[in-house]
């Protein structure tokens, strides 16, 4: 008798072929169900580390009165202050029907002021007000806190990100995007 330590089940030890054959069949059976364990996922991984990412960023952001999404807009704001909501959105990997609420909220908090350009009144300017530019000081202690939590290195959370990055465009092209 040998011990199928992936299936952890008793089976008579046998050369012949057709054993083998029967055996290599049995084995593409288990891995294909294992392939269905949820953690085996590597969806469910990402998935989970982004629960608690933003939990994380929900927590560090709270002093700011800023949500995630909203950190978001405001980083893309703090580097090139005047882009269109579809620049913005370009940006965040978001369409302007999910955008325009988000700003909405923004402006109502005096973060931001959203304008109709002048030269094509079709599209929508977004500048940051003085409160606006008043939070990027105290945000930059947000991603140092990330970095301390991670319990990682400069370079490992870098490593993990340019990784992350070629995932992003692999599943894009796959998802014909």
């Amino acid at each position: 008798m040998q011990l199928n330590r992936a299936l952890y089940i008793f089976q008579p030890m046998d050369t012949k072929r057709t054993s083998r054959t029967k055996q290599a069949a049995h084995d593409a059976t288990a891995n294909a169900a294992s392939a269905l364990l949820l953690d085996q996922q590597f969806c469910f991984s990402v998935y989970a580390t982004s629960l608690a990412l933003n939990k994380l960023y929900r927590k560090l952001l709270a002093p700011l009165g800023l949500t995630y999404p909203q950190y978001l807009v405001m980083m893309v704001l703090w580097e090139a202050d005047g882009l269109t909501v579809s620049e913005i959105g370009g940006r965040l990997h978001l369409d302007s029907a999910t955008l325009t609420p988000l700003l909405k909220r923004m402006e109502a908090q005096l973060l931001l002021r959203r304008e109709r350009a002048v030269a094509d009144e079709r599209q929508v300017i977004v500048t940051l007000t003085a409160e606006g530019h008043a939070l990027k000081e105290p945000a930059q202690a947000v991603p140092r806190a990330v970095l301390c939590a991670s319990g990682c290195s400069v370079d490992q959370v870098m490593a993990v990100k340019a990784e992350l990055d070629q995932l992003r465009e692999r599943f894009a092209v796959a998802a014909g995007s």
